[in-house]
């Protein structure tokens, strides 16, 4: 397998991460698919985390945030939200995020763990086939 250039990657994270509408979800794999490198969606977890606390661009009122880009919008293929930090800070945090833009994000009782759907019905789901097609979406909305 070639190696992966990381800024070019991470860049090419980022861009693809500003084409996910508010009040929409997709997953680490899907990032990683539409930037030509499907077996690298750890590595869209590392450049998404590399961004810092202050990076939302759809940012909850009177927050900022000079990366303009939405990390909340990508979480785990089976719709979970990923725990990191320490307890389940990050995780909290993304959830009231996303719950802000719209998106239904539930909780099992007891447990730290959030998750949002990604069936049809739902209506969270981003999954465009290519780049091409994620870049036109973003022009018509």
């Amino acid at each position: 397998m070639p190696q992966v250039d990381a800024e070019e990657f991470h860049a090419a994270v980022y861009d693809i991460c500003r084409l996910i509408p508010r009040g929409r979800v997709t997953s680490y794999g899907h990032i990683a698919k539409l930037a030509g490198h499907p077996n690298h969606s750890r590595m869209v977890g590392t450049a998404l985390a590399l961004l810092g606390q202050e990076a939302s661009l759809d940012a909850l009122p009177g927050e900022g945030g000079g990366h303009n880009v939405p990390w909340q919008r990508v979480i785990s293929s089976s719709g979970l939200i990923s725990l990191r930090g320490p307890g389940d800070v990050g995780a909290s945090r993304q959830a009231e995020r996303l719950r802000a833009e719209g998106v239904e994000v539930t909780q099992a009782p007891g447990i730290s763990q959030y998750r949002v759907s990604f069936s049809d019905s739902a209506g969270y789901a981003w999954f465009p086939a290519s780049l091409a097609e994620a870049r036109a979406l973003a022009t018509t909305t």
